[in-house]
């Protein structure tokens, strides 16, 4: 069967075209990306979200019954909404030795490249598979990859290395931070801002409840930093990103609402903070708040509890990529992934991609034509792997 085929640089163009914002759906994409590997001979299994708007794709070359190596990369992207491009983000523009568009560092350059050369994967034989696993929502709060790292626990052979393709300018990454996110709401009483006494601040109990916080950051920060541990910051980080409340000055507010996070070093108790929240919650803040109004209260829901990434120094994982990679030595990185999920599946996981995080989420969003070249290289050398 022949299917249609694509350099590198023109398959990361067509995946930019795809406007994979996370609210939307990404099954334009998915079902160009199953369609593309079915015409080379690759079958394609998706997973999809409970709503079927979105979906994770699974396929595998070479043989399914040999534990092999995956590609894992997200398809969704972060909104464009209020940013200043000089171009369409979801047209791909080549200049200046770089590539212009939405996702062209995070990420969709890692599993374009990876695509593009299928025809070359499936040329000779691989008595090692390669698998593609494409998800969704991983930008907010890795929400895909999970229930497609559950079906991988129905084939007939595990992976044995796990490579996310997240932007480290091709260097191997064997360590991130945890995430996990929240949205808190209070409830308060309404009242005329002049008989406070009877009403039950929403605002007020919510502040006390971000001071908390604030409180836990600077003891992350003064006396649980780990200045060797190769993260900047070399601490667990505590932040509040939204507060919204209150409907005019004299009116004693019936609701509040924060979003906060805490990003989390490899290896810490992932549950510490939130209890400690709890804590404060059930011991101070309801008792008060319950005293004139028992139907008041304080509920959190959780956005996102992503794994960190702890380093297994001298894994498979490491070993082949840093030899793919063709790096001495391994690296941190303060940002989230899905790794630290794959590896809780207990596979081996890195992180080792083309571009640069600090040109994600930006507008005019590049990669460099160079780290395409790098990445080019690099599956070429899976790929002498795969076969040999």
């Amino acid at each position: 069967m022949t299917g249609e085929v694509y350099t590198p640089i023109e398959m990361i163009r067509k995946l930019i075209s795809f406007d994979t914002t996370s609210r939307d759906s990404n099954l334009a994409l998915i079902n160009f990306v199953a369609d593309y590997l079915s015409g080379h001979g690759v079958p394609s299994t998706l997973i999809p979200d409970p709503s079927g708007k979105k979906a994770n794709l699974y396929a595998t070359l070479g043989p399914t019954d040999v534990p092999g190596i995956v590609l894992s990369g997200h398809t969704d992207v972060v909104p464009v909404d209020g940013q200043t491009w000089e171009t369409d983000p979801f047209e791909m523009v080549e200049k200046r030795g770089r590539l212009y568009g939405r996702g062209t560092a995070d990420m969709k350059s890692f599993f374009a490249i990876g695509l593009a050369l299928v025809p070359d994967f499936m040329a000779q034989p691989l008595a090692i598979p390669i698998h593609f696993a494409l998800s969704y929502d991983e930008e907010v709060g890795c929400l895909g990859a999970p229930l497609m790292i559950e079906r991988m626990g129905d084939l007939a052979a595990m992976p044995q290395i796990v490579i996310v393709g997240e932007p480290t300018n091709m260097c191997v990454v064997n360590a991130h931070k945890g995430v996990y996110s929240f949205h808190t709401t209070v409830t308060g009483l309404e009242q005329h801002s002049s008989r406070i006494d009877q009403g039950v601040n929403a605002v007020q109990y919510a502040a006390r409840i971000i001071s908390f916080l604030a409180d836990i950051a600077i003891e992350m920060r003064d006396e649980r930093n780990q200045p060797d541990s190769g993260f900047t910051p070399g601490y667990t980080t505590v932040h509040v990103g939204t507060v919204q409340g209150g409907t005019a000055q004299n009116i004693v507010p019936r609701e509040c609402t924060f979003t906060w996070e805490y990003r989390l070093l490899p290896g810490e108790d992932p549950d510490e903070i939130k209890n400690r929240y709890d804590t404060l919650i059930a011991n101070e803040i309801l008792p008060a708040m319950h005293k004139v109004d028992p139907d008041t209260g304080v509920e959190t829901e959780v956005r996102a509890m992503v794994p960190g990434l702890v380093p297994e120094n001298g894994s498979p994982a490491e070993e082949l990529v840093l030899k793919l990679a063709q790096r001495n030595a391994t690296e941190v990185v303060a940002y989230g992934t899905e790794a630290g999920q794959f590896q809780s599946a207990g596979v081996p996981t890195v992180i080792c991609g083309p571009g640069d995080i600090a040109q994600a989420h930006k507008p005019d969003e590049f990669i460099e034509i160079s780290q395409i070249e790098s990445c080019i290289g690099f599956m070429g050398r899976l790929k002498n792997v795969c076969i040999a």
